[in-house]
């Protein structure tokens, strides 16, 4: 069985919706943010990067999303998902989604991150240049999802007619960009693209599973 180790209102959200839909058995470990234990010597065993998420399987452990995307799609075949999640059988496709995924993770996640971590990329006691990475990320989040709804999001899943593992990511970060400064007036294709994630089976009980 895997063991999922998440933190509420994290990328984590991500894997649990996958793991989720295709049915597999798992157990979820919540690490706890405001007792910084994703720092304790004991997660640090399993994760030594002291973040989330982290799957425990029964040939190691796997971290960074979407990683961990593919390894959940691809070991857990659905009879009515399994072709769409993860589509082996067409490498341009999965490139597709290899590429849209890398983008969230390198890109559009990290710009989201300077709001809350910029002690990851300054002098934490640099007041002056945390808020300065503060005060960019309404642009910097915004620019992204314009991308995403400009040009990446094809409808009505990222990938078109397709739901696959990038629907799952894309949702995940959907749910911050209010908060770090985005009007989703200018970005009504990813915001009914959240709207449409939201009612699935699978995420309400992800979600639910989370915040509980």
């Amino acid at each position: 069985m895997l063991t999922l180790y998440y933190a509420p209102h994290t990328c984590a959200l991500a894997t649990h919706i996958v793991l989720e839909e295709v049915g597999a058995e798992y157990a979820g470990k919540r690490i706890d943010f405001a007792t910084e234990q994703q720092r304790s010597p004991e997660y640090l065993r399993i994760n030594p990067k002291g973040r989330v998420p982290a799957l425990v399987t029964d040939r190691g452990i796997l971290t960074e999303t979407p990683a961990m995307l593919v390894y959940v799609a691809q070991s857990f075949p659905h009879p009515h998902l399994a072709a769409n999640l993860a589509p082996m059988d067409d490498p341009f496709l999965f490139a597709q989604i290899q590429s849209f995924n890398s983008w969230l993770c390198s890109h559009l996640h990290v710009a989201h991150a300077h709001r809350m971590r910029g002690h990851r990329w300054v002098d934490p006691e640099d007041k002056h240049a945390i808020a300065a990475l503060q005060r960019k990320v309404p642009q910097s989040v915004a620019e992204s999802f314009a991308m995403v709804e400009r040009e990446m999001l094809k409808g009505p899943w990222v990938m078109g007619e397709r739901y696959t593992i990038c629907d799952p990511y894309l949702f995940t970060l959907a749910q911050w960009l209010e908060a770090d400064g985005v009007d989703p007036a200018t970005i009504p294709r990813v915001v009914d693209h959240r709207r449409r994630m939201s009612e699935r089976a699978a995420v309400k009980t992800a979600v639910a599973y989370e915040l509980a």
